[in-house]
């Protein structure tokens, strides 16, 4: 059976965030996740989840400097101290909410950086951030990015991403599966759902091309759940898309796994 997360920061939008996980709960939702859970109080999240009997599954380490074009700092060179303090305070929030899975981000690399040597400084963080999540029983996910998306991030196929965990070389270092950016940079999902196999750590979902609902666009969900299924894999399916007309009007699809 899949086991489904409300992304909260994609989904509810209609309400304040801390309203959004009784509205999750509420629709049959037993697990969340979220972009970002910085802006609030570690006890008021926590709060909220048992208060709903909700699990946080993943969320994300800070993003550094948005407004500057950052989207993740943990492959600047020269950034190093603060990205691993980010790490450390993204770990803190996880071990205190129970969270299992902590994406760590990369970041956007320019035209004119060193590339070798922004990836050979996200590996170093990536390492870092494994060793100390290990005792605490957390996961690390690295996720590829579609261009579309976010031009210029470290990477954007789910191959490069699999070529970072195997540089790292971690046991609690898993890729982060969106099948939206697949889809967009890689396609043939079901050949690459069965080779990644138990290196996948946490998938999403949206439609392609237009990121809403995932009972449209040109990928076939129900397909892949199945492959999803034949691999074995066990974690969540979290859904991160913007809802076309609504968030409760568009969980149809949603009703049989929830």
């Amino acid at each position: 059976m899949l086991k489904l997360a409300a992304n909260l920061s994609m989904l509810f939008t209609e309400l304040p965030f801390m309203q959004r996980f009784a509205a999750a709960a509420d629709a049959g939702f037993k697990a969340v996740e979220m972009l970002f859970p910085y802006d609030y109080p570690v006890d008021e999240l926590k709060r909220q989840l048992d208060d709903h009997q909700l699990q946080l599954v993943l969320f994300n380490t800070p993003p550094g400097n948005v407004a500057a074009g950052e989207w993740g700092i943990a492959t600047l060179p020269g950034r190093e101290t603060q990205a691993r303090q980010d790490i450390d305070c993204a770990l803190q929030y996880a071990h205190a909410l129970g969270c299992p899975s902590l994406h760590l981000m990369a970041g956007v690399v320019t035209p004119t950086a060193d590339a070798a040597a922004c990836r050979e400084t996200f590996i170093d963080n990536v390492r870092y951030a494994a060793d100390r999540a290990a005792p605490l029983g957390i996961n690390i996910m690295l996720e590829a990015l579609s261009p579309q998306v976010r031009a210029n991030y470290l990477y954007s196929s789910q191959w490069q991403t699999l070529a970072v965990c195997d540089a790292v070389s971690r046991t609690n270092v898993f890729v982060q599966l969106d099948l939206f950016h697949a889809q967009i940079v890689d396609g043939n999902l079901t050949n690459l759902i069965k080779t990644l196999g138990q290196r996948i750590g946490h998938v999403q979902i949206a439609s392609v091309p237009d990121r809403h609902e995932p009972d449209g666009g040109e990928t076939h969900y129900p397909w892949l759940f199945s492959v999803l299924e034949e691999v074995k894999y066990s974690g969540y399916i979290g859904t991160e898309y913007h809802p076309a007309n609504g968030t409760l009007p568009g969980l149809r699809w949603a009703k049989p796994y929830l």
